[in-house]
């Protein structure tokens, strides 16, 4: 059963509504929306690898907030809501030197005031990287 409350999402929707921000300055692609999952990508180069040529954690989490937030948005109850970041936490996994990091993004409670989001992150092995907890509080668009 989708979890969409007014339209389905498309991912050009989203690529436009990313545009001009930190997802677009880092790489962050949509790649899939399905019933229950946003799935996106980072790639691993000089915009998001940390000094030792590894995918900074940092960019790990943006990838996870990006693709949670951005599927929060698209299951408020109300036309005035909007879905902003509350808390997020990431437990680095595995380091990746070069390719696309993969995230995908599942609800864990969806509720009138907040959402709670669980992405997992992998590399192109499909290995686990990191895994993140976005907590998202519902409030009235001012």
């Amino acid at each position: 059963m989708a979890i969409w409350t007014r339209s389905i999402p498309t991912l050009e929707q989203m690529a436009e509504a990313s545009k001009n921000t930190a997802v677009e300055t880092m790489g962050i692609e949509y790649v899939e929306i399905g019933d229950d999952y946003v799935i996106g990508r980072i790639p691993v180069d000089e915009r998001t690898v940390q000094p030792f040529g590894i995918l900074h954690g940092g960019s790990s989490v943006v990838l996870a907030e990006t693709l949670g937030s951005m599927a929060a948005n698209y299951c408020l109850r109300k036309e005035n809501q909007i879905a902003v970041g509350l808390d997020i936490n990431a437990n680095h996994i595995r380091s990746v030197t070069s390719g696309w990091v993969y995230g995908t993004a599942r609800p864990v409670h969806i509720g009138g005031t907040t959402q709670v989001w669980e992405i997992k992150l992998e590399n192109e092995e499909g290995k686990l990287t990191c895994i993140s907890r976005l907590t998202m509080a519902v409030i009235d668009r001012g």
